[in-house]
């Protein structure tokens, strides 16, 4: 996919999103970069930052993104309504959303850049999170979550889920379907067959029961993939898979949920990953560092996910 603009939904304004931002816009990095860049969000709030933060940044204000220009930090401004005496930030944030995504959709070679959400104001345990609430925006079915770092990346078969349900939606099904959109999004993408490794759920992919996930879905699953000529093995046991050959060996780790495979990549790797849904008709991609409230104003949050995020489009 030839990608020759970048669309960045500002969202959350009290996190450290804008400051990373920044950062990256301040660095010979966005100088050299070579895809128009145009920011959706609101021109006061983000006048108010630079300002705040003391960067020497200039804005370009277009009405059509077909006006933005190469070098410059083009801005669509979103207004922000007003409650009562109160900003509406969770209606400001889904028209920061609905904007880029109408213009996702009337244009072609487009990816979009996100910052974090709050998702007990936002979301409101309406989605599991923006992968889910993007699908539903986009008509998509099968969204997959990829934290990708060039040297490693991992996927959980279930996202935000809590573990207690976590059992019941390992299926078969979905772990095809998922590494197959894995599988193909390397090769159309990164130019890679990548080797794949699938994690069992329980400890030690056994259990006191007479068979577990790993005898009933993850091992048929296995098994049809390496059928159909994909390169992936497994089950193995998560407490022991991240040592150093697997890491170098792997491009991928699939796991059954979150924390099992999001935990070690970034105690590994740090905030050097981003988050990437697979299955949209556009490439999306968010830094992986969340809203962060704790450090917002204090300009000292590292801004590697956006470096990682800046050097991931310069690769597609």
């Amino acid at each position: 996919m030839n990608i020759n603009h970048i669309l960045i939904v500002m969202t959350e304004p009290k996190s450290i999103f804008l400051e990373i931002l920044f950062k990256y816009f301040s660095s010979k990095n966005f100088k050299s970069n070579t895809k128009k860049i145009s920011v959706v969000g609101n021109i006061s709030l983000l006048k108010k930052e630079i300002k705040k933060k003391k960067f020497k940044i200039k804005l370009n204000e277009v009405l059509d993104i077909k006006k933005s220009k190469k070098n410059f930090i083009n801005l669509i401004d979103i207004k922000i309504s007003k409650k009562s005496k109160y900003i509406n930030f969770s209606k400001y944030i889904s028209d920061c959303f609905d904007k880029s995504l109408s213009i996702l959709k009337k244009n072609k070679n487009i990816a979009l850049l996100n910052g974090p959400v709050n998702k007990k104001t936002f979301l409101k345990k309406k989605y599991l999170g923006i992968t889910e609430y993007l699908a539903k925006k986009t008509n998509s079915k099968n969204p997959v979550m990829l934290i990708y770092n060039k040297k490693l990346s991992v996927s959980p078969i279930t996202t935000h889920l809590p573990i207690k349900y976590v059992s019941k939606n390992i299926k078969k099904s979905e772990i095809i379907k998922k590494v197959k959109s894995i599988n193909s999004f390397f090769i159309k993408n990164l130019n890679k067959k990548p080797k794949i490794a699938l994690l069992g759920l329980n400890p030690h992919c056994e259990t006191i029961e007479k068979k577990g996930e790993e005898q009933k879905e993850i091992i048929p699953a296995i098994k049809q993939l390496r059928s159909e000529r994909l390169n992936i093995t497994g089950p193995f046991s998560a407490d022991t898979f991240f040592i150093k050959k697997n890491i170098d060996y792997y491009d991928v780790v699939v796991g059954m949920y979150h924390d099992q495979v999001l935990t070690p990549l970034k105690t590994l790797y740090n905030f050097d990953a981003i988050n990437i849904t697979i299955g949209l008709p556009f490439i999306r991609v968010s830094p992986d560092h969340g809203p962060n409230t704790t450090m917002y104003g204090k300009n000292k949050s590292d801004p590697s996910s956006i470096f990682c995020a800046m050097d991931f489009f310069n690769k597609i």
